[in-house]
């Protein structure tokens, strides 16, 4: 497998996919204050940088697995999760957190046959709970998660934690310590800030709420 993490992570910089501010803080919906926030939707509007990501999700995935489906996690895993099952000739399905409460109550849309064999597509690792909660509901319908694939991640040790749990390998593109290195080359973030946003991501609630 040949992915270059710090292309890749100058990509989300450059885009503004990722924007680190460890001075002035993001406040999450949550509450909770951060160094760094990450919108990686932006990424769907630039065709270079579309065409980069698609093809480092499909390097992995060749290199990994024969998958039968690619599934998207709803909503931000869609757009690639379509883009990468064309190129992969592969069929897609996306999942919803949880299933509709109206028309027939599906959480999982497309067609997913028992006993196949499942690549899930994430654009953000947090705390993985919402990409897992995807992996059990395709896990219940009687198919298998080979692993999961996300553009980024934050490396928390939660999220490590709980993939590790579940018995779930995940792959991403790039992380976040990757993506420190890559704005300190390119002096968007001095050495000081960079020991701010680590030192957020080993404790999330270091920083408080608002």
């Amino acid at each position: 497998m040949n992915i270059d993490k710090e292309e890749i992570a100058r990509t989300l910089l450059n885009a503004c996919a990722v924007t680190l501010r460890p001075t002035k803080p993001f406040i999450y919906a949550s509450g909770i204050k951060s160094p760094i926030y990450t919108d990686n939707r932006v990424l769907i509007s630039s065709v270079s940088d579309r065409k980069k990501i698609i093809s480092a999700f499909c390097e992995v995935i060749r290199s990994n697995w024969m998958p039968d489906v690619i599934a998207g996690v709803a909503t931000a895993g869609i757009p690639w999760a379509a883009w990468v099952s064309a190129e992969l000739n592969l069929p897609m399905i996306f999942v919803r957190a949880s299933a509709k409460d109206h028309g027939k109550n599906n959480q999982i849309e497309g067609t997913l046959f028992k006993g196949n064999k499942v690549v899930v597509i994430e654009d953000l690792v947090s705390s993985g709970g919402s990409t897992l909660g995807v992996v059990q509901a395709i896990r219940d319908s009687g198919a298998t998660v080979d692993g999961c694939v996300a553009i980024f991640t934050y490396g928390l040790k939660k999220s490590v934690d709980t993939f590790k749990s579940a018995k779930v390998e995940l792959i991403t593109l790039t992380d976040l310590k990757i993506l420190l290195d890559v704005a300190l080359q390119d002096n968007s973030l001095d050495k000081k800030q960079a020991k701010m946003v680590l030192e957020w991501a080993e404790d999330p609630e270091m920083w408080g709420a608002k």
